[in-house]
């Protein structure tokens, strides 16, 4: 019973997800997310079923006690009666007690566990898209729907769901027990409440809309929050705080008119229901009273129709709050789905293509290679770049920005496919591999170095989750990066914050560089992988990446050109072509455009 959706059927229940929600309408996506737990929904239905028997029985009870308990004229057999019907109707109450908490026990696990799935999956689902899926989707957006909208589905399945299906029983068997005491009156009374129904469903179609409008306004608020908090020490030097708070304040008087719109509508939906219902049920209350006065019925009778009418009545109002929430867990549920039918461009081949073993790195083409980002499709970011590199081959990427560098990266780690072209690694084109044993074969340092909420340990060994801590504080050692920790308050167990902020720019690139060495790949990409490094940490990080490159492939992008000067070859691209490639010293005296950004720079570096 305590078992959960594992990662492993995360993509089989995103599936059946996406199914359901076309067949069944929003909630219908839930079903993946319920079936493993069919034995505890069972469970709880026969808690939920018991207690609302138990409440209808008390009317009966009440009846028998007064045309009973109450109509011996002997006072000893008046007082036996009276005793045997209120410990009939204590039983009773005991029973609804016992049922209910069952029931509530139940149904509140399955609201925790059903939620807990339901965001794993969700999650599970986003981590696994390539970038273009977060170029037009916000981190606040996604924030929003894992907490508050898995929030919202949690009250439905683990509070109102139940809710509504007790209330549906009790107010189903108070209308069965109604009509066969007094059947002409209570068709009369169904008649009306069939014209209830039709405007209350007009009605939830609006206020379901109106839901779901409400959740975008707030996961608007939660993008702008996620944007503004990981960059405060730039809002705060551009003195801008006012103005967020302002844009902030925006987003949220939006969000709350949209959500006084729903309620307003909610509320008016509510009224309705209430209003009339109540009073299609007083007419029939009104024709018991008269059939009480002619004696057609006793006293008993008419005080068990009283209780069902209370039963009716009350359920019926229980059940228009929860269709409130039903129809705001459909939006919230909506928008789950939508993150759930996403689907990435990229994703391993059924049948990967093995890579084969390496020795001394490996080798990289790039065959006639074009590439345009999704979001900017009239912009080339590659036009026809043909390049390779052998295994053990240092080659520098150099060129102006927007050139085309880290796009040459970000195809060779399939974040993206090539337009046109063929991108291989080891003579295996990266589309034939498996994306987990091609990225595992490639190391990467990127320009902004990544630490996470963890200490300087954990950062380390993300490289190589299995790696012992011996393993740890040798990378660390190449990277120049033990001195450092070893001086923080707690060592390698020093909490680093979030993003890094205990550390300098310097240290958090030297964390970053120990990780790609402890993962020790056969291919190794350098994004700038010393621009946040002083002078004399930068010979030290040179050092030990010259170290590093040892015995491997090793592509390097770098502005500060005396980072490559002893690459093996230079490649120099501009507006997503090669140019020109050769060494330092070639390059240097052709007199294109390597030898303009070389000597720009080197007046740069006398200037200062």
């Amino acid at each position: 019973m305590a078992s959960s959706i594992s990662p492993a059927s995360v993509r089989p229940a995103v599936l059946e997800a996406t199914a359901a929600n076309k067949n069944m309408g929003p909630l219908g996506g839930l079903k993946p997310f319920l079936r493993p737990y069919r034995g505890r929904i069972g469970l709880a239905i026969l808690f939920l079923v018991m207690a609302a028997v138990s409440t209808l029985v008390f009317p009966v009870a009440l009846r028998s006690l007064i045309d009973q308990g109450l109509v011996s004229t002997d006072p000893g057999t008046r007082v036996m009666a009276l005793r045997e019907h209120f410990f009939m109707l204590f039983a009773v109450g005991a029973a609804l007690g016992v049922f209910s908490a069952a029931r509530f026990f139940t149904v509140t696990w399955l609201g925790e566990r059903v939620t807990a799935d339901l965001r794993n999956a969700v999650y599970g689902h986003v981590v696994e898209q390539s970038p273009e899926f977060f170029e037009t989707t916000q981190t606040g957006e996604v924030l929003s729907r894992l907490t508050t909208d898995t929030t919202l589905v949690q009250t439905v399945v683990g509070s109102s769901l139940s809710m509504g299906l007790r209330n549906t029983v009790m107010g189903i068997g108070a209308m069965v027990m109604l009509i066969i005491t007094n059947p002409y009156v209570m068709s009369q009374v169904l008649g009306i409440l069939v014209l209830v129904v039709l405007p209350s469903l007009y009605f939830g179609r609006r206020v379901r809309k109106l839901s779901r409008a409400s959740q975008d306004r707030v996961a608007d608020s939660s993008a702008i929050a996620a944007e503004v908090l990981n960059a405060i020490p730039v809002v705060q030097s551009y003195t801008q705080e006012a103005s967020e708070a302002e844009r902030f304040n925006v987003s949220t008087e939006n969000a709350f008119a949209t959500a006084i719109k729903r309620t307003r509508m909610r509320s008016f939906l509510v009224a309705f229901i209430i209003t009339a219902t109540f009073g299609a049920l007083l007419w029939g209350l009104y024709q018991g009273t008269q059939a009480v006065i002619q004696g057609k019925i006793t006293a008993g009778h008419l005080g068990e129709t009283v209780v069902y009418v209370i039963i009716l009545v009350s359920s019926v109002a229980v059940l228009a709050e929860v269709y409130g929430d039903l129809l705001r867990a459909a939006g919230a549920t909506e928008r789950l789905m939508e993150l759930l039918n996403a689907r990435s461009p990229i994703k391993s081949p059924s049948n990967p293509k093995p890579l084969p073993p390496t020795r001394g790195g490996s080798a990289v083409t790039l065959d006639n290679v074009s590439f345009r980002y999704p979001s900017r499709p009239t912009h080339a970011a590659l036009s026809h770049v043909t390049l390779d590199v052998l295994p053990g081959e240092t080659v520098a990427l150099v060129g102006p920005s927007g050139a085309g560098k880290s796009t040459v990266f970000q195809l060779l780690l399939r974040f993206y496919d090539a337009s046109e072209g063929r991108v291989t690694v080891d003579d295996v084109s990266v589309k034939e591999a498996s994306l987990e044993d091609l990225r595992h074969r490639i190391g990467i340092v990127p320009q902004d170095s990544v630490i996470f909420s963890a200490n300087a340990l954990e950062n380390i060994r993300y490289g190589r989750p299995e790696a012992s801590d011996a393993d740890v504080i040798a990378a660390a050692k190449a990277a120049f990066a033990h001195d450092f920790i070893t001086a923080l308050p707690e060592g390698y167990k020093t909490f680093l914050g979030e993003r890094g902020v205990r550390l300098s720019g310097g240290q958090r690139q030297r964390i970053s560089i120990a990780r790609a060495i402890l993962k020790n790949p056969p291919l190794l990409l350098l994004d700038e992988a010393t621009s946040a490094l002083d002078a004399e940490s930068e010979r030290m990080v040179q050092a030990a990446l010259e170290s590093a490159m040892r015995d491997r492939t090793t592509l390097v992008i770098a502005h500060r050109l005396s980072t490559v000067q002893r690459a093996d070859r230079i490649v120099v691209l501009e507006a997503g072509q090669i140019v020109e490639i050769g060494t330092h010293a070639k390059l240097a005296a052709a007199g294109g455009l390597y030898a303009r950004l070389a000597a720009m720079q080197f007046d740069m570096q006398v200037a200062s």
